[in-house]
């Protein structure tokens, strides 16, 4: 919560652990889908036609209605086109839309901050016809076989979409799913043999591909420019073994005094998998100096900077200069509840995208056998240590020897948790303030010293062995 003499209000952590009508009807009938999936839908047992069924009675009164009936009939009968699996997909999507929704709603009610009501532009582009369908026969092909049904010939029918895609930009946002889609999948070949499968997961990626096969539904359409100071919150850090992003969550205040609003500014760069931790941010540095700023506890200066409808800057560093300094906390105090929440994009609604910036203080931390919780009024608000990085000082014994937090309101396994960006804590008795991104700009900590040099040891040994593999 946040104390109503510091502009804030309260916060009704509470609400959180309200039940959401329709929430757990909709997952249910995704899961259902979902299950259809794992043994794949070529020769359809009883219960697989019930998940298909279910799907299409969620969507009865939508205007998804008829076509997705007549998909779920054709599938049942073991006889899906790829048109039956896009209105299957997208009847998918639209249920974990509405969720993302309810959800929402609840967090706007905890905050007590409004949403953005961005118009999103209808999809304009096109795309190579041929290799959309390329991509959506691979994947109405895995529908067919299932999970269980997934070998090495079969995955590796992506490989060939996925490179006559990567070289053109406006095709490079399906192609890196499809291609990450694909890695995962012939990391489990084959099918029959695993003990667990992620089937939320995999009808996710599948869905969003197939839909992203779509002409126009890949564009990232800029919807204006932003001229006004950018205050930092924090800095969330997603690695993987090929790739790293940071994307920096922020209050924007509009030079003509209009109402402030949260963005988004991201960067994401490719990685060797020997780069870990601190080092990430070498990689990262050249391509955002926003991140030297952050690095600085200063703010951002930022001149016609574009930015698309659901809040995220498409950052470039001749729109910006380095600002006043600014403290995040204060930022948080302050600007925060006075700021409009980012709109969201129509295929981004889905409860697992759901990271929204709130301010905590004055609850009670307590770690239960390894599981962290906040309370806020009598409320428990469980905390996701697990999202916090190797790249930056804060530790999950910081955040539960703190007092505030800024964090990223996510809801996950059924229950809302936040995952700590920065806090406020009591190092040798005195008041400090430890963020994750806090390595971003450089660093004298000695952890980060020295994980900086392995990893400019690392980057080096690596371009030394590319110039001789060129060389010969």
């Amino acid at each position: 919560m946040v104390p109503a003499d510091q502009g804030g209000g309260m916060m009704r952590a509470d609400l959180l652990a309200e039940t959401i009508t329709g929430l757990d009807e909709a997952l249910t009938a995704v899961d259902a889908f979902d299950r259809a999936l794992v043994t794949g839908l070529l020769r359809p047992q009883p219960a697989q036609t019930d998940g298909l069924t279910g799907l299409a009675h969620a969507v009865a009164g939508t205007p998804l209605a008829a076509r997705v009936a007549e998909a779920a009939e054709k599938a049942a009968c073991g006889s899906a086109g790829e048109d039956h699996f896009i209105a299957l997909a997208a009847a998918r999507t639209a249920l974990l839309g509405s969720a993302h929704d309810a959800l929402m709603s609840r967090v706007e009610e905890m905050t007590g901050r409004s949403r953005g009501e961005e118009t999103f532009p209808p999809p304009t582009g096109q795309q190579p016809v041929n290799l959309a369908a390329a991509a959506r026969s691979w994947l109405s092909d895995l529908a067919r076989s299932g999970w269980q049904g997934i070998d090495h010939e079969m995955v590796s029918g992506a490989a060939p979409v996925v490179s006559a895609m990567l070289p053109d930009p406006a095709l490079r946002r399906p192609a890196t799913l499809l291609d990450g889609f694909a890695a995962e999948l012939a990391a489990s070949c084959p099918g029959a043999s695993l003990e667990r499968i992620p089937a939320r997961r995999w009808a996710d990626l599948w869905s969003r591909a197939l839909l992203l096969t779509l002409p126009g539904a890949a564009d990232v359409p800029v919807t204006g420019t932003a001229t006004g100071r950018l205050l930092p919150l924090g800095v969330d850090v997603h690695e993987h073994a090929t790739a790293v992003q940071a994307q920096v969550h922020a209050v924007f205040e509009p030079a003509d005094g209009s109402t402030p609003r949260l963005v988004r500014a991201g960067v994401a760069v490719p990685k060797p998998d020997t780069v870990v931790g601190a080092g990430l941010w070498q990689l990262l540095r050249p391509h955002m100096s926003l991140l030297a700023a952050i690095g600085e506890g200063r703010s951002m200066s930022l001149t016609d900077m574009p930015v698309t409808a659901g809040g995220d800057l498409v950052w470039s560093d001749e729109h910006a200069h380095r600002g006043e300094p600014a403290d995040a906390f204060a930022t948080a105090r302050v600007a925060l509840p006075t700021a409009t929440d980012a709109a969201t994009a129509p295929l981004d609604r889905h409860p697992a995208r759901i990271a929204v910036p709130v301010f905590l203080e004055g609850y009670a931390a307590q770690d239960d056998d390894g599981t962290l919780t906040f309370t806020l009024a009598g409320a428990p608000l469980t905390v996701d240590t697990d999202r916090i990085p190797t790249a930056g000082p804060l530790t999950p014994e910081a955040v539960t020897a703190s007092g505030a937090c800024i964090g990223l309101l996510r809801w996950d396994a059924g229950t809302y948790r936040v995952q700590p960006l920065a806090v406020e804590t009591t190092v040798r008795k005195k008041a400090v303030a430890i963020h994750a991104g806090g390595w971003a700009g450089g660093t004298t900590d000695k952890a980060g010293v020295k994980a900086e040099k392995a990893a400019t040891d690392a980057v080096a040994v690596l371009r030394e062995r590319a110039g001789r593999l060129l060389r010969k």
